[in-house]
């Protein structure tokens, strides 16, 4: 079963990419937000999750920065599905089979992480579309996490809003298991490869994302103030969405760990123990 639904995962990002090439520059920005929606949609449905938003009334459709706790690299899909967001990835996103190039058709910034001078050429780009209306989103933890608490926010990625005037919009995202506890089958951590990940996705299901709209952040503060508001913002949706289910299993964090932190004997701290500190987005945001 895993492996018929790994080959359907290889149409569908093949799939994927003749919609991009054949049918995009043919219709208006709102139908490829659309199509989008749905290609992310059926990605998850494939993988065994279905996506439950939350406080979608707080939504902003323009103008925005988005920015969200990053468990994995099925946040992206998730974020997809509930509104085509473009995002910032690291540069060798671009070059991984099928999957760079659709992220670089679908408007993703590219930030080649050794260049000193990528952060202000990322910053300013990001500005710019959002003066010119658009929406971007970043992961200010700076890295993935197994979704049980927060890292700390790096300020510097919240100057594209203070410099485009525009408001941020904090989200979160939880993954539930079937038996209503949250899962770390998703986490994309330490060592772990995408292969090994997408294998515990697929094993780990069904899973449902839990995305929690936050409250806007209106402009006007500085990028420290604005950091530590959606912080607290998304924070708080955290402890709300875990309210709601039961803690994840120790068997669970156990096997993450083995796969993830492989060199430790006890599994966890090791790979990334100063992730925090590197200012760039998550390792697949």
């Amino acid at each position: 079963m895993t492996a018929l639904r790994k080959l359907r995962l290889v149409f569908h990002l093949l799939r994927g990419m003749a919609i991009v090439a054949l049918r995009f520059s043919h219709v208006t920005p709102a139908r490829r937000a659309e199509m989008t929606r749905r290609w992310s949609l059926k990605m998850l449905r494939i993988c065994g999750m279905r996506v439950v938003v939350h406080n979608d009334g707080a939504r902003l459709d323009a103008s925005a920065l988005v920015v969200g706790n990053h468990v994995s690299w099925l946040d992206i899909y998730a974020i997809n599905a509930w509104r085509p967001t473009p995002f910032v990835s690291k540069a060798e996103v671009r070059q991984w089979p099928v999957v760079g190039w659709l992220a670089e058709k679908l408007d993703t910034v590219f930030l080649q992480r050794e260049k000193r001078t990528e952060a202000m050429r990322i910053m300013h780009e990001m500005a710019e579309r959002l003066r010119n209306g658009g929406l971007m989103c970043v992961f200010p933890e700076g890295t993935t996490t197994d979704g049980q608490e927060l890292l700390p926010f790096h300020a510097n990625l919240f100057q594209a809003a203070v410099s485009a005037g525009c408001a941020v919009q904090p989200i979160c995202l939880m993954y539930e298991d079937a038996q209503r506890r949250q899962s770390v089958a998703p986490a994309y951590t330490g060592e772990l490869s995408l292969g090994k990940s997408l294998d515990m996705v697929l094993r780990g299901g069904p899973l449902v994302a839990h995305l929690y709209v936050c409250e806007p952040i209106a402009p006007g503060g500085d990028r420290r103030t604005t950091s530590a508001a959606a912080r607290e913002a998304i924070a708080a949706a955290l402890a709300t969405l875990q309210a709601n289910v039961g803690k994840p299993t120790a068997e669970s964090l156990a096997e993450l760990a083995r796969h993830a932190y492989p060199a430790t004997e006890l599994g966890a701290g090791a790979a990334g123990d100063g992730a925090a500190d590197a200012p760039v987005p998550g390792r697949e945001g």
